[in-house]
C-alpha cells in the first residue's frame, strides 16, 4: 500500500494543525480537538436518526466545508471515514480514493488556505501530484476548489458582503476576501463550476470568516451570518458551524439573523462558549463563540450546553425563541420568568436614548470655566470622567430633560470575561439642571431623593444580573435595560429587598452572586 496513505492517516503527535498561528481574529484556524467535538455531535445525531448506524461507515454521505482554511474538518472526516469504511472497502488505497474523490469537498477562502487545506488532506498542495495520497484526480485542486473572486460594487459597497470598495478594491497581487460561497445569488448553480458536476451535500460543516472592515478598518461588519444563510439554501441534511456568539443578543446588522436563528426549530444542538479563549487559545472574540447542529428534519426544542472553563451546564432542553434575545445560561431562566411574570413596566420608560442631547462622545463644544446661566456637561474622554460647561441655548435636542435629576450610567463597560462580573460601570448622580454626551445613558427623575434611590437599585447585583442576560458585549444599549422593572423611588434598595419581592430562592441567590460581584460606589474605579 502507498506509504503516504499510511503516514497521513495514522495519529501524529504533535499535530501540525495545533501549531499554526491564526491569520487574524476573524479568520481563526479551528483546533483539531474542537473539530472533533463538532464531528462527534454530528455522528451522535446521525446514529440517533438512523437506528444506531455509524455515519463513518456510510460510503454515500457527502461532506462540504465551504470555507476551509487549514483543512482540519476535511482531514478529520477523511480519517474517520477511513476507519469506518474498512469493512465496506477493504483495500486502503481504493478506500482513500473513494473518500477523497466522492465524499469530501471543500472551498478555499484564500489561495494560501486552499494550498494549506490540500496539503492537510491530500499530503500534497497538488491533488494529482506524485506525493498525493489520492490517485483519482486529474486536476491540481482535486475537490478543494479555489479561484480568485471579485466583489460586486454598488454605491461603494459590495452587494453580496457589504465590504467597503475603498478598502477591498485591490490589485491582483492582494487577496480580495470576496469569498466565493457568498458572492453568488445562485449557490446551487455554482456547484458544478466548483466541482465539475451537480451534487447534493448531506453535511455542511466548518468555521466561516467572521467579519470584514467596512470603512478602512474603523468599523467591522459581521459576515458569518451570510455563510449560515447560504449553506441552508443548499438544503443539507445537517449543518454545523462555529460562529461568534454575539448574534444571541446584539451585533451590527444581526437583528434579522438573530430572529431567524431563535425561531428555527431545526437547530438541534447548541454548544456555547462565553469565553472564546476556552476553544481558541490566544484569540479574543468578544461575547465568545458557539457551534450548532442544524438538522433539516428536526422540529423541536434545542439541547443547549454552556461551557466556561471547567464548568459545564447542560445539556438543557431549551426553546431558543422564548425571548427576543437568547438567555445563554439556563439557570437564569427561572429567575427571569419570576421577574417578567409580574408584568411591571420597564425602567426604559425613564431611560434616555443614546445620544439624547445630540452630542457624540468626542463632542468638544463646551468650555471649562463656568459662565452665568451655564449648564454642567458630563463626559468620558480617554477612559476618564470629567465635566465642563455649556450654555442652555446650545441644547437643541431634548431640552425638556435638562431640568431633571439624572443617574448617569456609562454606555460601555468591559471588565473582562471572568465571573463574577461587575457588568456595568459606576453610576453618577447629576443634579438638575445638567446635560451629558453620548458617553453616558441616563435615568431621569424629579428629585435628589429619587435619584439616590434609583442609584441604589442600579448598584444591586439583582439589577446588574438582569442586565447581563441581554448585555454580552461591552456596550449597554437602551435595549439592555428591557427586563429591568421600575420600582418605587422612596427607599434605598438592597438585594435582600429584591430577592424577597420576586421570590428568589436561596439557590437562585447563590447563582446570581456567583455571576455578579458587588459594586462599591466609593471604591470602584473609572471606566
Amino acid at each position: 500500500m502507498n506509504e503516504q496513505v499510511s503516514f497521513t492517516l495514522r495519529g501524529r503527535n504533535p499535530d501540525v494543525l495545533t501549531c499554526i498561528a491564526n491569520l487574524s481574529n476573524d479568520e481563526v484556524f479551528t483546533p483539531p480537538e474542537l473539530a472533533g467535538r463538532m464531528l462527534d455531535m454530528l455522528a451522535a445525531a446521525w446514529a440517533a436518526d438512523h437506528g444506531g448506524a455509524d455515519l463513518w461507515a456510510d460510503k454515500t454521505v457527502r461532506f462540504l466545508d465551504p470555507f476551509t482554511k487549514s483543512g482540519v474538518f476535511l482531514r478529520e472526516i477523511t480519517s474517520r471515514l477511513t476507519l469506518g469504511l474498512a469493512q465496506e472497502i477493504p483495500d486502503l488505497q481504493e478506500r482513500v480514493n473513494h473518500i477523497l474523490t466522492q465524499q469530501v469537498f471543500g472551498i478555499g477562502i484564500t489561495r494560501l488556505t486552499s494550498l494549506l487545506a490540500r496539503r492537510s488532506v491530500y499530503c500534497s498542495k497538488y491533488a494529482n501530484g506524485a506525493h498525493s495520497i489520492a490517485k483519482g484526480f486529474d486536476s491540481d485542486a482535486g475537490n478543494i476548489w479555489f479561484e480568485r473572486t471579485e466583489h460586486t460594487w454598488k454605491k461603494g459597497k459590495c452587494s453580496h458582503c457589504g465590504a467597503n470598495q475603498g478598502a477591498y478594491e485591490r490589485g491582483l497581487e492582494r487577496e480580495t476576501y470576496a469569498y466565493a460561497f457568498i458572492h453568488t445569488a445562485d449557490i446551487n448553480g455554482q456547484i458544478p463550476h466548483f466541482f465539475g458536476r451537480s451534487m447534493h451535500f448531506d453535511v455542511i460543516i466548518g468555521n466561516p470568516p467572521y467579519q470584514l472592515g467596512s470603512d478602512g478598518g474603523t468599523r467591522d461588519v459581521p459576515i458569518y451570518q451570510l455563510f449560515v444563510e447560504q449553506a441552508k439554501t443548499l438544503q443539507p441534511r445537517y449543518l454545523s458551524m462555529i460562529i461568534p456568539a454575539r448574534w444571541m443578543a446584539s451585533g451590527l446588522g444581526l437583528t434579522e439573523f438573530r430572529q431567524a436563528m431563535l425561531t428555527d426549530r431545526r437547530i438541534r444542538e447548541l454548544a456555547d462558549y462565553p469565553v472564546a479563549n476556552d476553544v481558541f487559545p490566544g484569540v479574543e472574540v468578544k461575547a465568545g463563540v458557539c457551534y450548532f447542529l442544524w438538522d433539516a428534519t428536526h422540529d423541536d426544542d434545542c439541547n443547549v450546553t454552556t461551557f466556561r472553563g471547567q464548568e459545564i451546564v447542560g445539556p438543557v432542553r431549551r426553546n431558543l425563541g422564548e425571548y427576543d434575545v437568547f438567555v445563554r445560561d439556563a439557570r437564569a431562566v427561572s429567575i427571569l420568568r419570576k421577574v417578567l411574570g409580574r408584568k411591571e413596566s420597564s425602567i426604559k420608560t425613564i431611560l434616555a436614548r443614546d445620544k439624547e442631547f445630540g452630542w457624540t462622545s468626542n463632542f468638544d463644544g463646551f468650555h471649562k470655566r463656568e459662565k452665568p446661566g451655564d449648564l454642567p456637561l458630563y463626559y468620558i474622554r480617554k477612559m476618564r470622567r470629567d465635566s465642563g460647561f455649556i450654555g442652555r441655548e446650545a441644547v437643541t435636542k431634548s431640552a425638556h430633560l435638562i431640568d431633571t435629576w439624572k443617574v448617569l450610567v456609562p454606555k460601555a463597560y468591559n471588565g473582562g470575561d471572568g465571573v463574577p462580573h461587575q457588568v456595568l460601570g459606576k453610576p453618577l448622580i447629576a443634579p438638575s439642571p445638567s446635560v451629558c454626551t453620548q458617553s453616558f445613558l441616563f435615568f431621569y427623575v424629579g428629585s435628589e431623593k429619587e435619584a439616590n434611590s434609583l442609584q441604589s437599585y442600579y448598584s444591586t447585583r439583582f439589577f446588574r444580573f438582569l442586565i447581563s442576560l441581554r448585555k454580552i458585549t461591552q456596550d449597554a444599549t437602551h435595549s439592555a435595560y428591557t427586563w429591568i422593572p421600575t420600582q418605587k423611588w422612596d427607599r434605598t434598595w438592597t438585594d435582600d429587598d429584591l430577592y424577597e419581592k420576586y421570590g428568589i430562592t436561596q439557590d437562585e441567590r447563590t447563582y446570581i452572586e456567583s455571576q455578579v460581584r458587588t459594586l462599591s460606589l466609593d471604591e470602584i474605579s473609572d471606566e
